[in-house]
């Protein structure tokens, strides 16, 4: 929380007026900036001091060797960049700790909300913040709604040909749900689904630093986590929703080939 916290500072309190672009992911669309590759640095470092023989994996490239204590830190230092860039205020930093390759913890630093969303294993999902205020609040994800009457979010890929096909698989959920919606990050979408915000997100193409913070608060808030029937949530595909929407959708997204490009 100490670490989300102060990369969340940076980045709210240093984003030049005239953000730079300091290099290119898989398309021209999807961008790294200076500020990004700034607060995975101070979290790495951060928490390197604290935790030396841990493993860290980050986007931005801060890749270590294999640790020695089992544990490993999955570090996004900021999702939302294109809402980063534009000066959209739905982006995040998300830490998140998987040991001996599960995830057990994470932290969701959502700083033009005011709010932080953290859980463990165990022991439940909370908030503070924001409309929240100062103490925390257990969080919850909200009853299961009817597939028709669930708010359902989602992601699309910077590639365009990806983007296409995954346009496609929401033309035709469209009509069997209440609406969709696109927040452009994941993390906060899922934390969304524990607050209760959403009834339910999926996304293709998430990578482990997309969704491993934000995956364990959705699930210690009572909701429902998987991938394709059977599996995990992983890049093939991801949701979250409480028990009752998750498995129609699931089945759905299954039937509508969700989970290929």
């Amino acid at each position: 929380m100490e670490a989300a916290e102060l990369a969340g500072r940076l980045l709210r309190d240093g984003r030049p007026a005239g953000l730079g672009v300091a290099a290119t992911k898989s398309s021209p669309v999807d961008v790294v900036t200076e500020m990004d590759i700034a607060a995975e640095k101070l979290i790495t470092e951060y928490l390197i001091d604290l935790r030396p023989y841990d493993s860290f994996l980050g986007e931005e490239g801060g890749t270590t060797a294999e640790g020695r204590s089992g544990v490993r830190w999955v570090i996004d230092p900021l999702d939302g960049t294109v809402n980063y860039l534009y000066g959209l205020p739905s982006w995040s930093v998300s830490i998140g700790v998987e040991m001996y390759g599960e995830r057990v913890a994470g932290v969701v630093e959502v700083p033009m909300r005011g709010e932080t969303y953290f859980a463990r294993r165990d022991h439940g999902a909370f908030v503070t913040g924001g409309q929240y205020g100062e103490e925390k609040v257990r969080l919850r994800c909200r009853e299961a709604a009817p597939l028709a009457e669930s708010l359902v979010s989602t992601g699309f890929n910077y590639v365009a040909d990806v983007r296409a096909h995954q346009a496609a698989v929401a033309r035709e959920l469209i009509p069997q749900v209440r609406d969709i919606r696109r927040g452009g990050s994941a993390a906060i979408d899922l934390c969304d689904v524990a607050a209760g915000r959403l009834d339910a997100y999926f996304e293709r193409g998430l990578h482990p630093w997309d969704l491993c913070a934000g995956e364990v608060i959705a699930r210690e808030a009572g909701a429902l986590t998987g991938g394709r029937p059977g599996r995990p949530a992983d890049g093939e595909l991801t949701v979250a929703a409480p028990p009752g929407v998750f498995e129609p959708l699931q089945a759905l997204l299954e039937e509508l080939g969700a989970w290929h490009d």
